[in-house]
């Protein structure tokens, strides 16, 4: 009989007693003062039979709005989108959802290799030479490509666009607080950076200049433009980019990127409750031996038989702490390969497909509420999500339309005071047009 925990009998409980020489459990706390004691009763409910907890959890979930009864509009960082049915069924084998790091290389080849192809992965996408094996999440990367930044140019001073994700804006500034580096925001203008407020705060003590791609309007951020300014003054450039736009965009390492970083929750990552997710991490040949986490090498063995192993570990805390990059030893190499798996399903076609669909879909929900008379702040070109003001508090439409079966968008009001009544309105490649016309009828009572 097949058990989801172990049971333990009376008879068993009695044997272990036993075996350790105590007569009771109550024995076994002996040396813990009566006065010290809990005597009362906790504030938990009775103990229920297995078959009625089930039905009462089971009820308790079905209140939980999933995106699978409900239509979501709603990214801002993550999204809703296609997931190949294969990634499950690989990422649920035994061999990869209980490795954890691939130390022994003779017994880990599988891992390390499924490791080394998400890297390589990330790095076309990315346009970049090396990355690493993944990171907790997108604004860990982005707060370590900072702080990388920072080390190698020996400056204590970052600029962020108010354009990269507000969260990340907020783990910047907690791993910047400890370091001592100061961190200014530049404010954005028409939904991008603004260039000039950009150059006024450029100087010699500038370590990084990071900036979004597509930034959290949804906005193309003009990188070709920025570029040329923050390495005239030997800045770092980093870019935080969705990868699922990549397919479409032009690669942040082609632009002149030192370091692009993001989230690869857009492959194979179900949205959840926000996570877990799967940073990634990519730089230039230069600064190789000081990206943070590890790094999988391929190479060959003493028959010259082609091998993986984890490489690069002398800017490690295990090996040289006293010289480490990063406090981060770990990856979310789970994560990393159910998005190895996603894009190795889709194919470098399949992306391009599924992020066109993103492009075009967003657009036709954007043209359809400008047609129908709402009004849409920023101009410029978008990929799958943007920004449209309505005249209502935004939590009072989104709880109308949870009512009609609909997650809305992001209530931007709670980041950007100046946006207050703004919403984030994001349509992935799963939206259809029946579903796009839907929203735009429900929010007609609130342009």
């Amino acid at each position: 009989m097949k058990h989801r925990y172990l049971p333990m009998t009376e008879q068993d409980q009695q044997e272990m007693l036993k075996t350790i020489g105590v007569d009771s459990i109550d024995e076994l706390f002996s040396d813990i003062p009566e006065k010290v004691r809990f005597k009362g009763e906790y504030q938990i409910k009775p103990a229920k039979t297995e078959s009625a907890l089930m039905k009462e959890l089971a009820q308790m979930a079905a209140k939980n709005a999933d995106l699978k009864q409900y239509t979501s509009f709603l990214g801002a960082g993550v999204y809703d989108h296609y997931i190949p049915v294969i990634v499950d069924h690989v990422i649920s084998r035994s061999e990869f959802y209980t490795a954890y790091t691939p130390y022994q290389p003779e017994i880990s080849q599988g891992e390390l290799q499924a490791i080394f192809e998400f890297q390589t992965m990330i790095c076309e996408l990315t346009g970049m030479d090396v990355a690493n094996s993944s990171m907790y999440d997108g604004g860990t990367s982005l707060a370590e490509a900072a702080m990388l930044s920072a080390g190698h140019t020996k400056r204590q001073k970052v600029l962020v666009s108010q354009t990269v994700h507000p969260e990340s804006r907020a783990v910047l500034k907690t791993y910047a607080k400890g370091q001592n580096i100061e961190v200014i925001e530049i404010p954005f203008k028409n939904g991008i950076t603004d260039i000039d407020a950009l150059q006024d705060e450029l100087d010699q003590d500038v370590a990084a200049v990071i900036v979004q791609y597509p930034n959290f309007f949804g906005l193309i951020e003009p990188l070709k433009d920025i570029e040329p300014l923050v390495h005239k003054m030997k800045s770092q450039f980093v870019v935080s980019s969705n990868p699922l736009a990549l397919g479409v965009l032009a690669s942040p390492g082609s632009l002149g990127a030192d370091i692009v970083v993001g989230e690869a929750q857009p492959f194979g990552i179900p949205a959840s409750f926000g996570g877990p997710h799967c940073g990634y991490f990519a730089v230039t040949k230069k600064l190789m031996r000081k990206v943070p986490g590890r790094l999988v090498g391929q190479t060959v063995d003493e028959d010259g038989k082609r091998g993986f192993v984890l490489t690069l570990q002398a800017r490690e805390q295990h090996i040289r702490r006293d010289k480490a990059t990063s406090n981060i030893c770990s990856n979310q190499a789970l994560n990393a390969l159910a998005a190895s798996v996603a894009m190795t399903a889709l194919g470098k076609k399949g992306v391009k497909e599924m992020a066109g669909q993103n492009i075009q879909k967003s657009h036709y929900a954007k043209e359809a509420l400008r047609k129908n008379g709402f009004k849409l702040p920023f101009d410029g070109y978008y990929f799958n999500e943007f920004v449209v003001k309505l005249n209502k508090p935004i939590h009072e439409v989104n709880e109308s339309l949870i009512k009609k079966g609909i997650i809305g968008g992001y209530d931007l009001g709670r980041d950007y005071p100046e946006l207050e009544n703004h919403m984030l309105v994001a349509v992935t490649e799963l939206r259809t047009k029946e579903e796009i016309d839907q929203l735009i009828t429900e929010l007609g009572d609130h342009q």
